[in-house]
């Protein structure tokens, strides 16, 4: 498809004009800017032009839709007509980041981490789901799994598990490389310090449970102190507490020794001491506020899952409005290195479809041809875990249909928790995200993605069809 240039002044124009430009990129679907200022941006007039698919601010950036592809053509034009120059994704961020409180830094820095990394993790869901399908009992014999029936599957099997347990097993190395990087260091020394927290000489994090009712733990004597001998396998609060300590150190080193030795002393001295003080101090202490957070989450659950359930299925869709869901990435990952399965995606994946279904029913209810195709399309994307288009293209822009949304997410959430329902990975956050569900928990997750689909287009469909404005 080719790009009107006309489209793309009317969006120059309706943002502010190129001089209201601070700094823009794209992503896959999105023209990303970095504005002087946000109030001079007419939302209405941006509404109206053919190419755009909706629009949102989000950490300090306000973003166009534009569609797969196409954004690639508009953005280029978009250099063309303004004059700017292409600037990359990090200037972009940085030019937003100064507009933002502390609060709204934080939550980027761990979305500046994990986003990277996430399509290793999702790919490892996708192949642990292949994985479970393999080696689950009840699926397709009564009592057993393939590979028991069919023993010669059982290597694949294993081989699979093997691939996608690599992200899990190493995940410290995949966040020290994102984080050190983040905080301004070499990258190669983040990966370097993450594998070393789960070096197979330590006792695996995994085993430390056992060892300490047995009193095995391994010790170190430094000078006296005992330092336990531990790895730090499924962690994320170690590894990210380190990774700042080592870039920091690495910085002020860099400033520091001249340029003829750096090769000598920068990298060794900033590892050594880093790694000294991950073992002694950084280590325990944020492995016992790891284990806390773990046991906070599990407690609410187990306890009141009915209300946990119910909140966090009511509350992620406007996680995402501010950005905040970044956040429980990382709480994600020390659930499922912890105890083996996290109870928070099962549900992101039913609020993500959700939102598909209200986008949907949006375009059975509207006369308006171009909300019909930029409904439906918004809809398969948001039913593919990309949820951007149908929430700020559709939902957000009559409101209603993203309250039904999240009254649909609450109630499949909510139905999910109570029934245990777990996930062994982060996958596909739509509906083929059942592939990263435990086997046993796939009946009642199914219950929920049919609940997540039914009731909001139910509800969005009849309000749009009742209501006093037409759609």
């Amino acid at each position: 498809m080719s790009v009107n240039s006309k489209d793309v002044v009317a969006i120059i124009e309706a943002i502010g004009g190129k001089e209201n430009i601070a700094s823009a990129t794209h992503c896959v679907t999105r023209l990303r800017f970095a504005l002087h200022d946000e109030s001079k941006v007419n939302k209405e007039q941006l509404d109206t032009i053919d190419i755009v698919k909706g629009a949102f601010s989000t950490s300090g950036q306000f973003q166009v839709i534009i569609g797969q592809g196409l954004v690639d053509k508009v953005y280029k034009e978009l250099v063309k007509q303004t004059g700017i120059g292409e600037s990359s994704k990090e200037e972009t961020k940085e030019a937003a980041s100064k507009k933002m409180n502390p609060l709204q830094r934080a939550i980027k820095t761990l979305a500046d981490i994990f986003i990277p990394i996430l399509p290793a993790i999702v790919t490892a869901g996708l192949l642990m789901g292949i994985n479970n399908v393999l080696t689950g009992p009840g699926i397709f014999y009564e009592g057993q799994s393939i590979i028991d029936v069919h023993p010669q599957w059982a290597d694949i099997a294993g081989i699979i598990n093997l691939i996608a347990n690599t992200a899990f097993v190493f995940l410290p190395g995949l966040i020290g490389w994102s984080a050190v990087k983040r905080f301004g260091g070499s990258p190669l020394l983040g990966i370097v310090l993450g594998l070393m927290l789960v070096h197979p000489d330590l006792l695996n994090a995994w085993a430390y449970p056992g060892a300490l009712e047995a009193g095995e733990i391994p010790y170190w004597n430094l000078f006296g102190l005992d330092v336990a001998a531990i790895g730090y396998q499924g962690q994320v609060l170690p590894i990210l507490v380190a990774s700042y300590v080592l870039a920091r150190i690495e910085q002020f080193l860099n400033k520091r020794v001249a340029d003829a030795f750096k090769l000598l002393v920068v990298a060794p001295v900033a590892l050594l001491i880093t790694g000294f003080l991950a073992f002694i101090a950084i280590g325990p202490v944020t492995f016992a506020i790891g284990n806390g957070i773990t046991s906070l989450f599990v407690g609410i659950f187990d306890n009141f899952a009915l209300l946990g359930g119910l909140l966090y299925g009511a509350i992620y869709a406007p996680l995402v409005i501010t950005g905040m869901h970044h956040t429980f990435l990382a709480v994600d990952l020390q659930l499922i290195g912890t105890t083996g399965g996290t109870f928070l995606w099962p549900i992101l994946a039913l609020s993500n479809i959700a939102q598909g279904s209200a986008a949907l029913a949006i375009m059975f209810a509207t006369k308006d041809e171009k909300m019909k195709g930029l409904s439906f399309t918004s809809s398969v994307s948001a039913y593919l875990g990309i949820t951007e288009p149908a929430m700020f293209g559709v939902n957000l822009r009559y409101r209603f249909p993203f309250i039904c949304a999240i009254i649909g997410s609450a109630i499949a959430a909510t139905f999910i928790t109570v029934n245990k329902v777990l996930a062994t990975s982060i996958g596909v956050g739509g509906i083929p995200g059942i592939f990263s569900i435990v086997p046993e928990s796939w009946i009642p997750f199914l219950i929920g993605m049919i609940l997540a689909i039914v009731i909001p287009f139910v509800l969005t469909f009849l309000f749009a069809k009742f209501r006093k404005e037409t759609v």
